[in-house]
């Protein structure tokens, strides 16, 4: 079983700055990419940013120069560093990591439940 634990959401104002994590645990063989992903209300849920193990990011047009994704291996951690926000992020912010969970197993997407971030205008 493998669970993956947001944390860090709320409200803040438009300009603010907020700083999500997200945790991977339980049976984890190892972790290849991590991502954000995000679902405003009426909309599907989109990329955010992601990173693969060895670091390489890719982040939406939206966030560039705004959003700073980066992960710790050792904790199974990944991060979102987001600034200067905008009321148009008005989303809840899923985590979601590509890991094997066993020698034998193939890449699988696993998810959070998600955490609410809200940014008032």
């Amino acid at each position: 079983q493998v669970h993956l634990v947001e944390s860090g959401g709320g409200l803040v104002r438009a300009g603010g700055s907020l700083r999500l994590s997200c945790a991977a645990s339980g049976s984890i063989f190892s972790i290849n990419a991590m991502g954000w992903y995000r679902q405003a209300p009426g909309k599907q849920r989109e990329l955010v940013a992601a990173i693969t193990l060895g670091g390489v990011t890719n982040y939406a047009d939206s966030v560039k120069g705004r959003f700073t994704i980066s992960r710790d291996n050792a904790k199974n951690t990944v991060y979102l560093q987001m600034n200067s926000l905008k009321p148009e992020d008005t989303a809840v912010y899923y985590c979601n990591a590509r890991m094997r969970t066993s020698y034998y197993s193939y890449d699988m997407d696993y998810w959070g439940k998600g955490t609410l971030v809200t940014v008032s205008s």
